[in-house]
């Protein structure tokens, strides 16, 4: 039997959802929780199969309530149902630990088979939100590890390109040796290179030098 925990403020929602899982064999509700807060105390009380989250709540939302369930219990299994695909909502609980996320426009079986499936360790994603995530890391692939380099670190990037030693580089901005070594080993760190001819062809690779 696959034990469930409700969370959803609105009282109506609870009902349908845990009327219609009753009709459903091998899933039993045993709790419900109408906000984040309860929700959370419930989970670490009853410890459920699934938790079915709802993100927007009084009290406790669902990301602040995912956060703390799966800092104290990394097991937890938590599917979002949610009516909202809001960036700001849609990644921080993705990225808090939740297993599945699902529209409430989502057919009742749908959500039954959702279960079913997290249970069995699979991550049940809307079309949408797969979409979203796509987007998301292919926008990560877009930025380039020099883009986080600060201005005097890109400076002397580009000054290793040019073959300068690290005390030509130091006498060239009137710094001490011991920061440009610093400075070279945070460039280093940045651009995921071993060491400072892998930085010079990184810098000639992506067209930095003049």
């Amino acid at each position: 039997m696959i034990k469930v925990l409700l969370v959803d403020d609105h009282e109506m929602v609870r009902m349908g959802v845990s009327t219609y899982l009753a009709t459903q064999p091998g899933i039993e509700v045993v709790g419900e929780a109408e906000n984040g807060k309860k929700g959370v105390e419930l989970a670490l009380k009853l410890k459920p199969d699934i938790i079915l989250m709802d993100l927007v709540m009084d009290v406790m939302d669902g990301v602040e309530a995912t956060q703390q369930i799966i800092e104290k219990w990394p097991e937890a299994k938590i599917i979002v149902v949610t009516s909202f695909l809001d960036d700001e909502k849609l990644y921080p609980v993705i990225e808090a630990g939740a297993t599945s996320y699902l529209l409430k426009t989502s057919r009742a079986s749908h959500i039954a088979d959702a279960i079913r499936a997290t249970y069995n360790g699979e991550s049940i994603l809307e079309p949408k939100v797969t979409g979203k995530m796509m987007t998301k890391m292919r926008a990560k692939e877009l930025v380039h590890p020099h883009e986080d380099l600060t201005e005097r670190e890109y400076e002397i990037l580009l000054l290793i390109a040019e073959g300068k030693s690290n005390q030509e580089i130091a006498d060239e901005l009137f710094i001490a040796l011991k920061t440009v070594k610093t400075h070279v080993s945070n460039i280093l760190s940045k651009l995921d290179v071993s060491d400072r001819t892998q930085a010079a062809i990184y810098a000639f690779r992506h067209q930095l030098t003049k």
